[in-house]
């Protein structure tokens, strides 16, 4: 990889460069691209209608004329919510189908399970989700939320709109969540919240038996201050969570619950009337006004062929993505990974709310922050916007490990972690 950095300007380096980014297809019929999402387990009900999307996109670039004047080809796979597959099915779309760039993966555990096979191999993972920071690698563009254009706005909102006192940090047992409720811990405190009102729980991935676990929420919630809910559990844990919630009467009112990893798609497995008030946060919602987001759900609709399915942020953010790279292809004149990373950056396509979002040198975008609450229908009435586009910090400002690293993959930095203070690059990528 250092000696490819080096000789990247030179015909004899990008030769190499396409050769181990799997760009040689190029010469051939179709540009491949890979589509690396859970069709089954855990994650499923999320990651389905990512690799739907995907197949969508392709289509319809393909009868824009494709790119560089061939059609491209989608290769799917399922890592099945495996997180050591998820490396083996990268590899495989890389070494063997030749793919020039991957869309791809939801939890940050699959995220760092790819991460070394897109580095070693030199080729591009577009990642959908929010994630709670703490990384930038020169291989991955991260289209979802950082920390800082979701969880930050999200109790900001909670504490200065709601009045919540009380939190209740509720996470599947990961790292995004405990990441995520690391930053938040050390954000409330730095507001003021004192260590006593903060519970902090973890529960594993496909969580079932919530009983217990909500009736200790509503314990907590019981101590005369207002008490609110940041959730970052994942996947279809979600479902008997919002289940048990109804059942024990947990309502928006009393103990307002705000979601990270819940969106339309979710909701639309479940009876919503009693979660009717409680809250999300995300960078896109179906409900969004705009002629972007309009030809979007037509499109989507009539590709899936069901007026009823839902869209939602992590589509957005490929949409966002995928956008992207076809732009940066086009500009650089290649696939070559090397030339696509150089490319990309500041590359601005529409987003779904009526903006352009753009590539920013630590391989973050830039998008508005919303809150939304749960409709009867299922869908998000948004009630708070900021009052433009947020761009996404790779690093924390709140823990003390971050707060003084940058990331900027241009030249001559092109490092992950910059040290501001030391001025040293502490590693390749992050």
């Amino acid at each position: 990889m250092l000696a490819l950095n080096v000789l990247k300007k030179t015909a004899v380096g990008l030769a190499a460069a396409a050769v181990l980014s799997g760009s040689a297809q190029a010469a051939g019929d179709t540009i491949k691209v890979g589509v690396l999402h859970s069709l089954s387990g855990t994650m499923a009900i999320s990651e389905t209608t990512l690799k739907d999307t995907v197949l969508m996109l392709v289509e319809e670039q393909n009868k824009k004329g494709g790119l560089l004047g061939k059609k491209l080809e989608a290769i799917v796979v399922d890592p099945a919510s495996n997180w050591p597959l998820f490396a083996e099915k990268a590899r495989e779309l890389i070494e063997k189908e030749k793919v020039s760039a991957v869309f791809g993966a939801w939890t940050s555990v699959s995220r760092k399970s790819v991460l070394p096979v897109f580095e070693e191999l030199n080729n591009l993972l577009f990642y959908p989700v929010q994630y709670e920071g703490e990384e930038s690698s020169k291989n991955v563009f991260y289209t979802g939320a950082a920390p800082n254009t979701q969880a930050i706005p999200a109790v900001d909102y909670l504490m200065n709109d709601i009045g919540v006192k009380r939190w209740v940090l509720e996470g599947t047992d990961y790292v995004y969540p405990r990441t995520t409720n690391k930053i938040l811990e050390a954000y409330l405190k730095a507001k003021g919240v004192s260590e006593k009102d903060i519970l902090i729980n973890y529960t594993p991935f496909g969580f079932s038996d919530w009983q217990s676990e909500v009736s200790r929420i509503k314990k907590f919630g019981s101590a005369g201050k207002k008490t609110a809910v940041v959730s970052t559990v994942n996947g279809d844990a979600n479902v008997p969570f919002y289940k048990e919630l109804g059942n024990q009467g947990v309502s928006a009112e009393n103990i307002p619950v705000i979601a990270f990893s819940v969106g339309e798609e979710e909701l639309s497995g479940i009876d919503t009337k009693p979660l009717v008030g409680h809250l999300a946060a995300w960078n896109y919602f179906m409900s969004v006004d705009s002629e972007e987001n309009t030809a979007f759900i037509d499109a989507w609709h009539a590709y899936i062929k069901d007026k009823k399915r839902v869209t939602n942020d992590p589509m957005e953010a490929t949409y966002i993505g995928f956008n992207m790279w076809v732009e940066a292809v086009k500009k650089a004149g290649t696939t070559d990974a090397t030339a696509v990373q150089e490319a990309i950056i500041g590359i601005a396509v529409p987003n779904l709310s009526g903006g352009l979002s753009a590539m920013m040198p630590n391989h973050h975008i830039t998008k508005p922050v919303l809150i939304g609450e749960i409709q009867a229908d299922g869908q998000f009435e948004i009630v708070w916007e900021t009052s433009g586009l947020v761009a996404g910090d790779a690093w924390s400002d709140y823990l003390p490990g971050s707060k003084d690293i940058i990331a900027d993959w241009r030249a001559p930095l092109s490092c992950g972690n910059y040290n501001v203070k030391t001025g040293k690059c502490s590693g390749q990528n992050f």
